[in-house]
């Protein structure tokens, strides 16, 4: 394998894979806006995916791999369009919010998933990522794969999400940590490098088929311990209940003035897909601890009290550990 398209390329996730094809040592194109740079060592080819002629400038050549991480299905439709006859090998990553259900744990790729978004219909995150999977399917036959990632973490991860706890352990040192409740709750993440090299590693193959890109299933407990003992915590760690995060307005999972990771509780099976076929398929998954270690680190480089796009302000935070009396 010699030549690697990566549609993107100079976003977050997009950028690992084209570091992991390009550590491959294969020749790696990025097709994106411009806006960022590429890697170092691969080759940016500007354009916009909404203009007609996005594809013009790499559909007049043959490509060991092509890679799309896009969530909007007109966009993946048109370069399959354009590009599928020149692809010898096709990788779509897609998302588990494809499923249409959140409430069954142990979901296999098999499971059902939403009906897919139809031009003209509002764009929603999952059904846009099950029409991209159609048209994929639909252009690629047996040359596609398709990945689903769960909640993917580590450093440099723009959501602020999983980074909040082990950053905010470390800024608190001796100070108290607000939690949310954790039984029941689960957890189930995966590092983006270990993403990134399971993309490259099928398109290598040339394997054909679904799979589920997700950590081992853990409880959020557990993350949180880890996030707190990798942090340096030694403070008192304060749980909320449900019942007074909702009354004081912190929202569940992500942005602002919300507890990351934190989910409903009729939401079980969200944090709880199977990997076995990622096993199969060659994925390597590295330890949590590690992941948390590089993330606290990237962190840091970042400042931890930096603003942020996920979780509570240290303020914030203080004034509900007031009001609990902590």
């Amino acid at each position: 394998m010699t030549d690697v398209l990566i549609l993107g390329g100079t976003g977050w996730l997009s950028g690992r894979v084209a570091h992991a094809w390009r550590d491959a040592g294969v020749a790696v194109t990025c097709l994106a806006r411009g806006g960022r740079p590429a890697p170092d060592g691969a080759t940016l080819a500007v354009a916009d995916r909404d203009a007609p002629d996005a594809y013009a400038e790499v559909a007049d050549r043959d490509w060991d791999e092509i890679v799309d991480v896009s969530s909007n299905p007109g966009h993946v439709a048109a370069a399959v369009a354009a590009l599928a006859t020149r692809a010898a090998h096709w990788t779509y990553v897609s998302s588990v919010s494809v499923y249409a259900r959140a409430d069954v744990p142990g979901q296999d790729e098999t499971a059902e998933l939403l009906t897919p978004t139809v031009a003209g219909e509002e764009s929603e995150y999952g059904r846009d990522k099950v029409a991209a999977e159609g048209a994929v399917r639909a252009g690629l036959g047996d040359r596609a794969a398709i990945v689903r990632p769960g909640l993917i973490v580590g450093p440099g991860d723009p959501t602020d999400r999983f980074g909040y706890w082990v950053s905010r352990f470390a800024l608190a040192g001796k100070g108290p940590v607000l939690v949310p409740e954790t039984d029941g709750h689960h957890a189930q993440v995966i590092d983006v490098d270990d993403v990134a090299a399971f993309v490259a590693r099928i398109g290598a193959d040339r394997w054909s088929g679904t799979v589920n890109a997700v950590g081992d299933v853990g409880t959020l407990a557990e993350l949180l311990e880890g996030a707190r003992e990798v942090g340096g915590h030694s403070g008192t760690v304060v749980t909320a209940s449900d019942g007074f995060l909702i009354d004081h307005e912190v929202a569940y999972w992500s942005g602002p003035r919300s507890l990351p990771l934190w989910l409903p509780a009729d939401m079980p099976g969200f944090m709880r897909h199977r990997n076995d076929g990622f096993g199969r398929a060659g994925g390597v998954l590295r330890p949590l601890r590690e992941t948390l270690e590089r993330t606290l680190a990237d962190e840091r480089s970042r400042g931890l009290d930096r603003a942020r796009r996920a979780g509570l302000t240290r303020e914030d935070e203080l004034a509900l550990l007031g009001e609990l009396g902590a």
